[in-house]
């Protein structure tokens, strides 16, 4: 019982300590050499790295937002199992919202939860992923694609994962995790403010953005190393 409880602690830490590296805070410094955190809605997301950013550093961060709920989670589960896989998971999240390395400033978990989902219950991640693009391709809203998902998953874990008690419990704080983070979002939806993605707005910051680096690679390039 004892070596289960510090399997589980185990889980728990090293999924905080996962979800606390901010992707779209390296990919942004990386990338557009900024401080995802001081643009747009201050968010480290994809979402806000979207809209700062453009489509390629969108996707990579992303990319790394989801490895990290999938590592997590399969960490979890070589630790403890089912529960350690829905205790590693939930804490990827948690650690991306409020990452310790970033001054506890993150983003909305929306990725790290795809990627927990994809590793402990792959149909009901596809299930989540096919309605969060289903809504954001009918609607450009992707805070109301991801609301109605987080609403489904525990829906989803009843209906497509029955008997995995830990993975229900896990859906349940996962969806409260989900509407505190948008909870500003639902108030702009109800009052009718929330923004829109816009493809060609987006697509034209990819470009000054790409020749922005393009720029500042030839730049370094052609700096005279000081020999002195």
């Amino acid at each position: 019982m004892i070596v289960k409880l510090l399997l589980c602690l185990a889980s728990a830490a090293a999924g905080y300590l996962i979800g606390s590296v901010s992707t779209g805070v390296l990919v942004s410094r990386w990338y557009g050499d900024v401080d995802i955190r001081k643009h747009g809605s201050g968010n480290v997301g994809m979402t806000n790295v979207m809209r700062t950013l453009g489509w390629l550093p969108s996707f990579l961060t992303f990319a790394g937002d989801a490895l990290k709920g999938a590592l997590a989670t399969w960490l979890g589960g070589l630790l403890a199992g089912n529960t350690g896989m829905a205790i590693g998971g939930v804490c990827a999240v948690i650690g991306h919202n409020w990452p310790l390395y970033f001054h506890f400033k993150g983003g909305k978990g929306m990725s790290t939860s795809l990627g927990y989902l994809l590793v402990a219950a792959w149909k009901v991640g596809l299930a989540e992923l096919a309605v969060q693009l289903i809504l954001v391709l009918s609607t450009g809203l992707m805070s109301l694609a991801s609301i109605t998902t987080a609403i489904l998953l525990p829906v989803f874990a009843a209906l497509m994962e029955k008997g995995n008690i830990p993975f229900f419990l896990a859906s349940l704080v996962l969806c409260a995790l989900a509407l505190y983070s948008h909870r500003e979002n639902i108030k702009r939806l109800l009052s009718g403010r929330e923004n829109k993605l816009n493809a060609n707005k987006i697509t034209a910051i990819s470009k000054k953005m790409v020749q922005k680096l393009k720029n500042r690679r030839k730049n370094s390039h052609g700096k005279i190393p000081d020999r002195s």
